[in-house]
């Protein structure tokens, strides 16, 4: 595993970045040279400044290097690490994780994107209100960028209710490692991501999830959540051998999931009311 960082002293970093916590980004790639530098660039382009982007190579075989070595000379908070074997997101997300230096911890995969407000919204009520886990509403693009659909979110979500119902986008979620410590996601090949706001939600009430939307989930064919199926298989596995859910509490929680998965769609907004 190599590591590269942007080191130009010259940078020019904004003045008021030293007065509000570090926000750890953590981005997971492979194969992404056709989106990582339009999703880099939304974190460039956030109201607020003091962040780490730690971007996790997972052995592309594209140019997705290339790519985010062009965007690493211009940004000194950009960093980069190239796994030498493909091992799976999970590994390339907590690798990251490992290496984040940041008070809280957000995530942001290498196809989506980010409002300009995103953090400073997020952070600023993560501070006033003491929360230490926080999702947001989000919306739908599909690979030209153009807007399809919506996801509202919950006022709040627990443990019980995303093993019904997976509310937390993956590139909304922000926890704070000063309140809940540093965790990592499940050794999964997909659906890690529910399993680690599960393994957060074990230690605290709940996750608090804000109305605006403040972010961009690109849909395509080829991405991990797209196959519905296979997405399904993978949750009743988190569910039995992560979970250990006793059989019938799985088969309880696995049918409210598919349910409610009869109520999404990528071209009308997703209601959580009637879920």
């Amino acid at each position: 595993m190599t590591e590269k960082t942007a080191e130009n002293a010259n940078a020019s970093m904004p003045e008021n970045i030293v007065d509000r916590p570090l926000v750890s980004i953590i981005t997971p790639t492979y194969n992404s040279a056709d989106f990582i530098e339009e999703t880099i660039s939304s974190v460039m382009k956030q109201e607020y400044q003091n962040w780490e982007h730690i971007i996790v190579d997972d052995a592309s075989t594209d140019g997705t290097a290339l790519a985010v070595n062009e965007l690493i000379s211009q940004d000194s908070r950009i960093k980069f690490i190239q796994l030498e074997t493909n091992s799976g997101a999970a590994i390339a997300r907590n690798t990251a994780i490992s290496a984040a230096a940041g008070r809280y911890i957000a995530f942001l995969d290498a196809d989506d994107l980010w409002l300009p407000a995103k953090l400073s919204v997020q952070i600023e009520y993560m501070l006033r209100t003491g929360a230490s886990f926080t999702f947001s509403s989000y919306g739908l693009i599909d690979g030209s960028g153009d807007k399809i659909g919506s996801v509202e979110v919950p006022k709040k979500a627990t443990y019980n209710s995303l093993l019904r119902n997976n509310w937390i986008g993956c590139l909304t979620a922000v926890y704070d490692t000063e309140q809940i410590g540093k965790i990592k996601m499940p050794l999964i090949r997909k659906r890690q991501d529910l399993g680690l706001w599960l393994r957060i939600l074990k230690q605290i009430p709940q996750a608090e999830g804000l109305k605006e939307t403040l972010a961009m989930y690109r849909v395509r064919p080829g991405s991990i959540s797209h196959n519905k199926v296979d997405a399904a298989r993978y949750t009743w596995q988190l569910y039995r051998h992560v979970e250990a859910l006793p059989f019938l509490y799985a088969v309880y929680y696995f049918s409210c999931y598919a349910l409610n998965g009869l109520f999404k769609t990528r071209h009308k907004p997703f209601r959580p009311d009637l879920a």
